[in-house]
C-alpha cells in the first residue's frame, strides 16, 4: 500500500522577520488581533485546557494546548528572567499546527517573535473592548523585549498617543526610547512605577521577575484607569497588590488557567472575574461608566497562539516563504516501520543492532 507523506511547513525565525518586514510590524498585529477576536467568538468550539508546566528554580516551561474540529495547536514556551545574564532570551518559544482527523503535523514554526506579536494584540483588544474610547496616555512598566511591541499595538489599536515609561534597569528604558524615536508616541521618562502611573489613562505592567511583586498599589489607580496587567503568568508571580484587583471589575482570558496563574491567584475562589470572550459576544458586560476601574488580568491562553498560528501561516503561504520538512519517516507500507531502516542505511553499509 502506498501511503501519503504528510506535508509540514517550517518557517524559521529568519522566516518569521521576513514575514513582518514585507507585512509591517503594525498589519501583523492587527491582523492577529483580528484573529483572535474571531476565534474568541467561536470559544465555545475549542477543546480548551490550562497549560502544562514544569517549574524549577530559575524558571518555567511550559506547553500550550488547544483544538477545534480540525485542527490541534501546541506552543513550548519558557520563562527564565535570569536568562539575559547569560545572552538568552527571557522568553523562547516554537509550535505546531496538526489536523484533527489524521495527527498529520502540517506547521512547525518559531513562536518567539509571533508570541510577542500576539501577546501585544491581546493586549491591544482587550483595551478596545475595556478601556474608555478617549484613552490616549499609557504607563508602560517593564521595559523588556515585550514593551515596543506593547507601544505599538496600543497606538494603532487603542489611540495612545503618550507613553510614560519605567523600569528598574534604566538601560532598558533607554534601549525603549531609542527603539521607539521614530514611532510617533511621545515618551515621558519616569522615576518610578507610581510616577509612570500618575496621569496615565492605561496602565501596562510587563515586568519579569519570578515572584509576589508589587508592583501597582490601590493608591495609584484613578477612577476610569483601564490595568493591562501582563507579566504576572504563572504560579507565585504577580504585579497587582490584591487591593488593585477589589477596586473594579476583573476580566480574564480562561478562569481555570487564571485562578492558578494570574494576578487573581491571590483572591479566595469565589472571587468575581469574567472571560473576555462573553463580552466580545455580548453576552456579559464590559465596562459600565467612565469612573469604572477595569482590569484585564492576562497571563497568555493557547487559543491566542492558535490564532496566531494560522495567521502566521497564511501570511507565509500568501507570500511564498516558508521550507518542506520531512517531520514523518516516509514508508510504502505505513505497517512496515521498521522497514525505513534498510532504506536509510542503502548507501551507508548495514545497520547494526545491538
Amino acid at each position: 500500500m502506498q501511503s501519503r507523506l504528510p506535508t509540514t511547513v517550517y518557517l524559521s525565525a529568519d522566516d518569521v522577520i521576513r514575514i513582518v518586514q514585507r507585512v509591517g510590524l503594525s498589519r501583523c498585529i492587527a491582523g492577529v488581533a483580528a484573529r483572535i477576536e474571531r476565534d474568541f467568538l467561536r470559544w465555545p468550539e475549542f477543546d480548551k485546557s490550562a497549560r502544562v508546566a514544569c517549574h524549577s528554580r530559575d524558571g518555567v516551561i511550559e506547553l500550550m494546548p488547544i483544538a477545534d474540529a480540525h485542527e490541534f495547536a501546541f506552543k513550548y514556551v519558557n520563562g527564565h528572567p535570569s536568562n539575559t545574564r547569560a545572552g538568552l532570551p527571557t522568553v523562547m518559544a516554537f509550535g505546531v499546527l496538526a489536523d484533527v482527523d489524521t495527527g498529520a503535523p502540517r506547521l512547525l514554526s518559531e513562536l518567539t517573535l509571533t508570541t510577542a506579536i500576539r501577546t501585544a494584540a491581546m493586549s491591544a483588544l482587550a483595551a478596545r473592548t475595556l478601556a474608555r474610547p478617549e484613552c490616549r496616555v499609557m504607563a508602560l512598566i517593564g521595559n523588556g523585549a515585550q514593551s515596543e511591541f506593547q507601544a505599538i499595538a496600543f497606538r494603532d489599536l487603542v489611540g495612545i498617543r503618550t507613553l510614560r515609561v519605567y523600569d528598574v534597569d534604566p538601560a532598558a528604558t533607554a534601549k525603549l526610547v531609542a527603539n521607539l524615536v521614530d514611532q510617533r508616541l511621545d515618551i515621558v521618562v519616569c522615576n518610578s512605577a507610581a510616577d509612570a502611573a500618575q496621569g496615565a489613562d492605561i496602565v501596562t505592567t510587563v515586568t519579569a521577575d519570578k515572584t509576589n511583586a508589587t508592583i501597582l498599589r490601590a493608591d495609584m489607580i484613578a477612577p476610569g484607569m483601564h490595568i493591562n496587567a501582563v507579566g504576572g503568568d504563572c504560579p507565585g508571580k504577580t504585579e497587582l497588590h490584591a487591593d488593585v484587583l477589589t477596586r473594579g471589575n476583573v476580566f480574564v482570558e480562561y478562569e481555570p488557567q487564571t485562578r492558578i496563574e494570574g494576578d487573581i491567584q491571590q483572591m479566595a475562589a469565589d472571587f468575581p472575574v469574567t472571560e473576555l470572550w462573553q463580552v466580545l459576544a455580548g453576552t456579559a458586560p464590559g465596562r459600565s461608566g467612565d469612573a469604572e476601574v477595569t482590569v484585564f488580568d492576562s497571563v497568555g491562553f493557547a487559543l491566542e497562539d492558535y490564532s496566531a498560528l494560522t495567521f502566521i501561516r497564511d501570511t507565509a503561504a500568501e507570500l511564498g516563504i516558508g521550507d518542506v520538512v520531512e517531520l514523518i519517516p516516509h514508508s510504502d507500507d505505513p505497517k512496515n516501520l521498521f522497514g525505513v531502516l534498510d532504506r536509510h542505511t542503502t548507501n551507508t553499509g548495514p545497520a547494526v543492532f545491538a
